[in-house]
């Protein structure tokens, strides 16, 4: 099959993300709610990129609802639970948004769920909220997400781990849902195929010196520290003191940890013996549209989530279309534009999925990270890779579906 290609300048790219009250009548509203500050702030500014990517190819295909343009208006969530609910409330009760995308971290998805999205009725799709305790929400089934669950992240890990004979492990995790939830994950694998786990301990965010944590851990005789938590925040500072003290031989983080900010601030050839897992999208068309596309862009195609925010934008902007503009009816819509059924639809290809829905007909939408058929909680499955430092960037070593 040949592939097509979508390009979208990145000027465009920029100018269709708007900040509050600047939004005319006829035109629609999506809740773009990005970890724009806070821990993963580094990572932020690719995924929310990659989401406005699929609002900027609608836009130039027609735009949505016979022609209304489609507009992403950008919260920040913080990374935090409080401040992705403010953000939240004057995204869904001022601006009037038709459905969110995002948060980007699991507290803040919880957080929004609970208090703002779901007593408002309100469609939320969030592209890297990976706790296992967002299945559990009961959210009336408004929320969904593109990136599949730790549960599966943490399994992939531990078994990868015992494979290349790392059968004795320490972990540290940040005490949130994120840190939490896939270290348990982990943990529970590790140690049911016959791994030992010696020091499993939590940690604050934002603490000067972790080194009394990471000497107790160390204590326990493993050479391998495993930790879940973020590269731009308090992972870089326990990774960086590991190495100055030499606690560890050997690192391994999640998808947290696969962050630029270590290559920066600690240098290459000091994490030689670092790896990382992360979600990736499995090889397709849709994948290579989308790689093409956000390099023409001026994106990097391989910057963790950006494949599944692409996503994320794309069947928000379908599942609209689908309803008819009417957001009781979007998260309805979501599961019907990705089900398994239908007339494949691939990235980009926004005129050929208006035309089929407004002619009544079946689509399903295949994306940048794969066939995104949700099941009854919102869940995907998904694939993953461990990457290692090379150079300036990450290179994937292993992967598995």
């Amino acid at each position: 099959m040949k592939l097509k290609q979508f390009a979208v300048t990145a000027s465009l790219l920029s100018a269709t993300i708007l900040s509050a009250g600047s939004v005319a009548a006829d035109e629609v509203k999506v809740g773009l709610l990005g970890g724009v500050s806070g821990p993963i702030a580094a990572m932020a500014p690719p995924m929310l990129d990659a989401a406005n990517l699929a609002i900027a190819q609608v836009n130039e295909q027609g735009g949505i609802l016979g022609g209304q343009k489609l507009v992403a208006v950008l919260g920040d969530s913080g990374c935090n639970p409080q401040n992705g609910v403010d953000s939240a409330t004057k995204l869904v009760n001022v601006e009037q948004v038709s459905g969110l995308i995002g948060p980007h971290c699991s507290g803040a998805v919880l957080a929004v769920a609970n208090s703002v999205s779901v007593p408002a009725g309100v469609a939320m799709l969030t592209p890297s909220g990976t706790s296992p305790e967002i299945t559990g929400l009961d959210d009336n089934g408004l929320v969904f997400r593109t990136v599949p669950s730790d549960v599966d992240q943490g399994r992939y890990l531990a078994r990868t781990m015992l494979e290349q004979g790392r059968n004795k492990v320490a972990i540290a995790y940040l005490n949130n849902d994120y840190g939490s939830g896939l270290a348990q994950a982990f943990k529970q694998e590790f140690e049911a195929k016959g791994g030992q786990v010696a020091g499993f301990a939590a940690h604050e965010e934002g603490k000067a010196s972790y080194r009394s944590n990471l000497a107790a851990l160390a204590r326990e005789g493993a050479d391998t520290l495993v930790i879940f938590d973020y590269g731009d925040g308090t992972g870089l500072t326990m990774l960086r003191q590991a190495l100055e003290n030499g606690f560890f031989s050997n690192f391994v983080g999640g998808d947290g940890m696969k962050s630029d900010a270590l290559i920066r601030e600690l240098g290459a050839e000091n994490l030689e013996t670092f790896t990382a897992s992360s979600p990736v999208g499995s090889k397709s068309d849709g994948l290579s549209i989308f790689n093409e596309a956000f390099k023409g862009a001026g994106g990097d195609p391989d910057a963790i989530f950006v494949t599944t925010s692409y996503d994320a934008g794309f069947i928000m902007a379908l599942a609209l279309e689908k309803a008819g503009g009417d957001k009781s009816k979007v998260a309805d819509a979501i599961i019907e534009v990705s089900n398994g059924q239908g007339e494949p639809i691939l990235p980009g290809e926004w005129k050929k999925a208006a035309e089929l829905i407004s002619a009544g007909k079946e689509i399903d939408y295949k994306g940048a990270s794969g066939d995104l058929n949700f099941d009854g909680a919102g869940d995907v499955p998904g694939s993953y890779a461990l990457f290692k430092v090379s150079g300036d960037s990450f290179d994937a070593i292993s992967a598995q579906n």
